[in-house]
């Protein structure tokens, strides 16, 4: 019998330790590939608020997390750590994407799938991803959970919970999209520092997220097409009720048109 995917992205969500969740993860985008899993639209199970966590690393105000002096390889390694806990995080996010919001009624039965097998890839990516620093920061003789780390990733999931257009405003398009902007001068900091092979899973995972970002932009459209509204409007208002933070300079404007980010789409929320 074909195992229903919302409950074999739950179980990925609810696996707390680290090596675990991504082998998992990575095992269930396989799967849903080769067709041994089915979205169940009389699906009835609930999704949790927060996805299973390990012991460690302990959670901090963001002000508290390790500075990343790339200088010494204590520094590269509290960078490593720190990109470690983002990827973590982003596989709990891409499953939550698919399966919070795989039932919107925006999404007709050959756009749900479309979806579902865009999240659950990303998802895929995000896993890998971290195994990718997972196996640096080991080279380095050190393990994700050795430095303290912050909540803000899920904090922006939890208040975009409520709305596909929300989530796909935040997370992609906020969040991923600032890697964007800030990789490729980690990426240089870390080839100056002698550190090539950092800086090629850093490249790796710059390149690969040009690519959620652009998911996430295909799907924003769909999604306010479905509601008659104006893409660029609309991500320019959630942005300002969901994000407070607002964005930040400096932008990577080459890769956001790669993603299919155009200034006008982001340059009215950048500080004035």
């Amino acid at each position: 019998m074909t195992r229903s995917l919302q409950d074999a992205a739950i179980a990925v969500l609810q696996t707390a330790e680290p090596v675990a969740k991504a082998r998992r993860a990575r095992k269930t985008a396989s799967a849903w590939r080769d067709g041994a899993l089915a979205y169940d639209p009389d699906w009835h199970g609930s999704l949790p608020d927060r996805p299973a966590r390990p012991d460690r690393p302990r959670l901090v105000p963001p002000a508290r997390v390790p500075r990343r002096r790339l200088t010494s390889e204590a520094g590269r390694t509290a960078l490593l750590h720190a990109v470690a806990h983002i990827e973590f995080n982003a596989i709990d996010l891409a499953f939550d994407m698919a399966v919070r919001f795989g039932g919107s009624a925006e999404l007709d039965a050959t756009a749900r799938h479309a979806f579902l097998t865009d999240w659950i890839g990303v998802g895929d990516d995000e896993a890998r991803h971290f195994q990718m620093v997972s196996g640096r920061l080991s080279e380095l003789g050190a393990a994700y959970g050795d430095l303290d780390a912050h909540d803000g990733l899920w904090s922006a999931a939890m208040a975009t919970s409520d709305d596909i257009a929300a989530r796909l405003a935040i997370a992609p398009l906020v969040l991923e999209a600032r890697g964007l902007d800030v990789t490729p001068g980690m990426i240089d900091r870390l080839v100056s520092a002698g550190d090539r092979p950092s800086a090629e899973i850093l490249t790796t995972i710059y390149n690969e997220e040009i690519g959620h970002v652009a998911a996430g932009r295909r799907w924003l459209d769909h999604v306010c097409a479905s509601r008659g509204q104006c893409p660029r409007e609309t991500f320019h208002r959630l942005v300002r009720e969901r994000f407070p933070g607002g964005l930040k300079l400096p932008v990577n404007a080459i890769a956001r048109a790669e993603a299919g980010l155009e200034p006008d789409f982001y340059e009215p929320l950048l500080p004035q």
